[in-house]
């Protein structure tokens, strides 16, 4: 950074910077993790002879989850760990239903971006017309290893309870897509001819339809080679939304590039499973007992609600302890 000639191409730059920060903040958290460690093995011969461990039992567990995030932090060597992540939930089998249960995954993953300090950007909603449930939404989550992470929920997400719709209080079971992309910040991994590209504006909408303002500002991109489409409604100005819209096209397109080539990123998007019975990776069950039970990992939990409130970092783990070898590219 001393150098004269640091500045001169200012997105390099500031790249440089963002890594500088990455790796001062791991530093400092394996710092901080080796002095509690230390102070935390002097407290423990200290309490031998005391009856009350709560406080050692608080410290242990803090210790643990810490140590648990540093070593995924280390083993995420993907080309794409590190990036923020652009999530799509799609409502499948089951209507009404189905629409609910998106709009409850959503809230998860919010309250889970949300509790570990990562920003949630709404890029595109569509909702069930009449009744503000979501048929679906993309969105971004906006923080270092976002995309590592939440790589883990890709995939068909089955939820079985008491449906709040039926006023007979019959069981159903609904399904949603989630959907999980790297955002690509490299503007050469991606390379798109203005010429392929039809743009439309539209007027952007919210809740029940209702226009949110009186100018075109919401854009749907189009790559005509492949059909590929993208779209932004929710930022304020024809341009940002632009802008929105070519990030999430450039994601799509690279993730069509590499299936085609079938190398090793397939297992970045990878195909996509039918919405419905037996495709599913995760269910929650909320009747007639509560279970969240992960399918690839075996993991599994009765803490329905807490997960449903966003915590997920249980699942997470262990989907990425069992295939962290597959993502070393």
């Amino acid at each position: 950074m001393h150098n004269p000639h640091f500045w001169n191409d200012s997105a390099l730059a500031n790249k440089d910077i963002r890594e500088l920060k990455r790796l001062k903040a791991k530093l400092k958290l394996w710092q901080e993790l080796r002095d509690r460690a230390g102070d935390f093995a002097e407290l423990v011969e200290i309490a031998e002879g005391e009856s009350d461990h709560n406080d050692l039992i608080k410290e242990s567990n803090y210790l643990e989850r810490r140590l648990r995030q540093l070593e995924l932090e280390i083993l995420l060597k993907g080309k794409f760990d590190i990036n923020s992540a652009i999530i799509d939930i799609n409502a499948g089998a089951g209507g009404t239903e189905a629409c609910d249960w998106a709009g409850m995954l959503f809230r998860m993953y919010s309250r889970w971006a949300e509790k570990r300090g990562y920003g949630v950007k709404v890029v595109d909603v569509w909702e069930e017309e009449g009744k503000g449930l979501l048929k679906s939404v993309t969105f971004i989550v906006e923080g270092d290893y976002a995309y590592g992470y939440l790589k883990a929920e890709k995939g068909v997400h089955r939820l079985v309870r008491i449906s709040p719709f039926d006023a007979n209080r019959r069981r159903h079971t609904s399904f949603a897509s989630v959907g999980v992309l790297p955002e690509i910040e490299n503007e050469l991994e991606v390379k798109i001819d203005e010429e392929d590209l039809k743009i439309e504006t539209f007027r952007a909408s919210g809740h029940g339809g209702q226009h949110v303002n009186r100018t075109d500002s919401a854009v749907r991109i189009t790559h005509l080679p492949s059909g590929i489409t993208a779209q932004s409604q929710r930022e304020r100005s024809q341009y940002q939304n632009k802008q929105t819209a070519l990030r999430i096209l450039k994601a799509r397109l690279y993730e069509l590039k590499e299936q085609e080539r079938q190398q090793a990123l397939n297992k970045i998007a990878g195909s996509r499973d039918k919405i419905e019975w037996g495709s599913q990776i995760r269910s929650y069950i909320l009747h007639p007992y509560l279970l969240v039970k992960d399918h690839r990992s075996g993991f599994e939990t009765s803490r329905a609600q807490q997960v449903l409130d966003g915590d997920i970092d249980d699942f997470i783990f262990a989907y990425l302890r069992k295939n962290i070898n597959s993502y070393d590219v």
